[in-house]
């Protein structure tokens, strides 16, 4: 989100009109042509600026001003500053610039570098870079002066490539990856050539060279790299630094042919040893093609970097430096690995040494994840047990590191691009979900797009049950983690402190710190699954934590639990057997009465249970007879009404169209007969009419949903027909009495007392009721239905215009 300030000249620059916006280019256009370019015409390059990126669609400029910009742009005289506010207003405009802006590439390499920026961002199709990629490649091929035009070239060229990979033949890949195996490998080892003052009394002097140093101090003995320290910098020096910054997608793009390739298979079976011998044998050649060589030196740069990274750093921004280059270090040897498995054995002595040197650092969790991708593509290459990296990653990282934005982000993306090879070779990676979801808890909404992908390849049948508790409970275990971030940071004994962060949270934090709430706590922050589905004490955890439910954290958290759920019975329901369908629907009567107490939370969650109770039964419809004490007991209370009553409806609905023994044999008629006297007797207590009753707190939709299942139960055992016939002969008084008629409108009450109308007359004719009100379990499609939730097929009208008194159609 933008500031107030900020958004408001965002909108007037959308909002300008075009004949002002004519006018302002043109006065643009008058101040360019002055000698001085004064701070006026500056502020209004940045005013246009602003104006044409601020909409979606490009804004057209009158081609004389275009052509003006990019006369400054292509200045090499002209001030930086108005080069790039040139470059940025030609980026977002029309009429585009491509074709003029190549027509004569500047060799100035500032100039050309903003040109390029241009020509990369409007250009539609590789034709229009291709001026700009020759002029790029005779740069590399020229030594000019200006040495550094091609330090500017690296950083386009890769853009380039990332856009066009095609742009390139064969023999200009090996030209560029020979240049790059020079800028690599063979940079200067002495620091560039700084000027100071010779002291008062004498003129500027140019030092000698130094030599460059380590990290920690020590001069370095080896071949320079990113991580070899300087007050300066020679030109190859930047170039060796570009070309690390972009080998890895150079390697990607390019890197997929080489002739080890097909040898790859043939080669992973030969002895290890001798393996290590040839690559060695090799890589002293310095007749190998230029791809291949560009990945030996690569292969070795990166050994020096992970070697480089285990000294100690005297400043923190190179202890950060380490970091990223380890991480970028091992993505590189794995690419490598990757394309020739022979790289394998010399790579993984080094991998090993780095996890065993950063196993345990939670400063290097980050690193550790091109670590394990390294052992899940190469252990079984190497015959190298990874199982304990795995174990290490998904049971320490996540737990202690879950409020880290970056890590949580880099993990779930690691798990979602090796979801599959998870699933089957690493065997703690289902059982780790409840470690894994404390991402969500603590980056909720930043991440439930990449959950939303990655739920299905946690669902095990053995870990489903306890997968869809955690869901639930997922906003108990946002306000548990924020919790133990709290009681990490102030101590018991600092109560001033602790009450500053308000009466509620101290509450809960003394109620995290009680031993006799351990257990609850313990449980919601396992790290694993497989310590029980839920726990009995769910609702006095709900009651500790009920003064962090306004917590904006536990909020956001909340609100993406629906959507979870919704992935998860879609994703459960195409696989799941008898058995877990049983325990699923256990747990949506059980579960939607224990959910955290948070605003529209429960709600939403049984709108979601209300719908998948649907398609549970739809597609085991056995599930009824098989719960039904479960069900009856739910259904026979009526204070479910009042709390649920969305869910109970849906009960209500399921029992009238799949109790039947057209679906299960096992349904006899004492058990009809004890869900309707249930049945009958909740729609009784909600219908009557005494003169203190106040008005129904429950919808009409109930009232037609309870009728016409009792109805549809009368037809499956025939004896109950005059029962329900007394029933619903009570529903016009109920309709017109005086608490529901101030409450439901005059539609609502026409509809019960048609409905039960309806009913009495359609049960007038047993068999013929039976069959309207019980079809076929192939007879429910929407062409019969006008609602399959709680309307009747649509013969029962017809049959009740057959019945009406007043037809002509019925017998004398």
């Amino acid at each position: 989100m933008y500031a107030a300030a900020t958004e408001s000249l965002i909108k007037q620059a959308r909002e300008i009109k075009e004949e002002e916006l004519q006018r302002f280019c043109g006065r643009i256009f008058k101040q360019l042509h002055t000698k001085d370019v004064s701070g006026d015409t500056v502020d209004s390059l940045q005013r246009l600026s602003l104006i044409v990126s601020a909409t979606k669609y490009a804004r057209e400029l009158p081609s004389d001003l275009v052509m003006k910009l990019q006369t400054v742009l292509r200045s090499s005289s002209c001030p930086e500053h108005l080069q790039v506010l040139s470059s940025s207003i030609i980026r977002e405009s029309s009429p585009p610039s491509v074709h003029s802006l190549c027509s004569d590439p500047s060799h100035d390499s500032r100039t050309f570098s903003y040109v390029a920026s241009v020509v990369l961002t409007q250009a539609g199709n590789k034709e229009d870079v291709m001026p700009l990629c020759h002029h790029l490649l005779k740069s590399l091929e020229s030594r000019l002066s200006d040495g550094q035009i091609s330090r500017h070239t690296l950083p386009i060229l890769s853009k380039m490539i990332t856009a066009y990979p095609e742009i390139l033949t064969d023999d200009q890949v090996n030209l560029v990856s020979r240049k790059l195996v020079d800028w690599l490998r063979y940079a200067s080892m002495q620091q560039g050539a700084s000027m100071s003052s010779g002291g008062f009394f004498s003129g500027p002097r140019t030092r000698q060279p130094a030599p460059l140093t380590e990290v920690d101090g020590v001069v370095v003995g080896n071949f320079f790299t990113v991580l070899c320290v300087g007050q300066s910098y020679t030109e190859d020096q930047w170039m060796n630094m570009y070309t690390f910054s972009m080998i890895k997608s150079w390697l990607l793009t390019y890197d997929t042919d080489g002739t080890t390739n097909t040898e790859s298979d043939d080669r992973s079976e030969v002895d290890s040893s001798v393996m290590s011998m040839v690559s060695a044998t090799s890589s002293s050649s310095r007749l190998l093609p230029p791809k291949e060589r560009l990945r030996e030196k690569a292969f070795e740069y990166c050994q020096r970097l992970i070697e480089q990274s285990d000294r100690k750093a005297l400043k923190k921004t190179d202890t950060e430096l380490q970091k990223a280059c380890i991480i970028e270090s091992v993505s590189i040897m794995d690419i490598i690995c990757g394309e020739d498995p022979s790289y394998v054995y010399r790579a993984f002595p080094c991998i090993k040494a780095l996890y065993g040197r950063l196993n345990g650092d939670l400063t290097y969790a980050r690193a550790l994840l091109p670590i394990a991708q390294f052992y899940l593509n190469h252990s079984e290459t190497a015959a190298v047990d990874s199982e304990a990296v795995f174990c290490q990653l998904f049971s320490h990282c996540p737990a202690e590191q879950f409020n880290e934005p970056m890590l949580a982000f880099e993990f779930v993306q690691f798990c979602l691009l090796n979801a599959s090879v998870l699933q089957d070779r690493v065997a703690n990676y289902r059982q780790s979900f409840p470690n894994l979801l404390k991402f969500l808890a603590w980056n909720s909404s930043g991440l439930i797009e990449e959950f939303v992908e990655l739920l299905p390849s946690l669902i095990a049948p053995d870990t489903a049950i306890e997968l869809l508790h955690t869901i639930l409970d997922l906003p108990c275990l946002a306000a548990a983690l924020d919790l133990q971030q709290r009681s990490a940071c102030y101590h018991a004994s600092d109560r001033t402190t602790w009450d500053q962060q308000g009466a509620k949270v101290a509450a809960c934090l003394d109620a995290f710190r009680q031993p006799l709430y351990r257990g609850l706590f313990l449980y919601i922050l396992r790290p694993e699954a497989g310590t029980g589905d839920t726990i009995d004490r769910l609702k006095m955890l709900h009651e500790i934590l009920a003064d962090m439910a306004e917590s904006p954290r536990v909020v956001r958290c909340a609100q993406v639990v629906p959507v979870l759920l919704q992935v998860y019975f879609n994703t459960v329901t195409q696989k799941a057997d008898e058995k877990m369908m049983n325990q699923m629907l256990l747990v949506l009567l059980e579960r939607n009465s224990l959910l955290y107490n948070i605003k529209t939370f429960n709600v939403e969650v049984q709108k979601v249970f209300s719908t998948h109770l649907q398609a549970l039964c739809r597609l085991h419809p056995p599930l009824i007879v098989d719960q039904s004490r479960e069900i009856l007991e739910f259904a026979s209370s009526p204070a479910n009404i009042y709390s649920k009553e969305d869910f109970y409806t849906h009960v209500v609905w399921v029992i009238g169209e799949y109790l039947s023994v057209s679906y299960d044999p096992r349904c006899t008629v004492e058990l009809i007969t004890s869900f309707f006297e249930s049945l009958e007797a909740v729609l009784f207590e909600i219908t009557q009419v005494r003169q203190s009753a106040s008005p129904p707190s429950f919808s009409p939709r109930l009232v037609t949903v309870l009728m016409t299942t009792l109805a549809k139960l009368a037809t499956r055992s025939q004896d109950l027909i005059p029962r329900v016939s007394l029933c619903l002969s009570k529903m016009r008084t109920f309709a017109r009495s005086a608490p529901v008629m101030a409450c439901y409108s005059e539609e609502d009450t026409e509809e019960i007392i048609t409905r039960a109308h309806e009913l009495i007359n359609l049960l007038k004719l047993p068999n013929v009721a039976q069959f309207v009100l019980a079809p076929s379990a192939g007879g429910d499609s929407p062409r019969w239905h006008r609602d399959t939730n709680a309307s009747l097929p649509q013969g029962m009208r017809a049959v009740s215009g057959l019945l009406h008194r007043h037809s002509s159609f019925l017998p004398t």
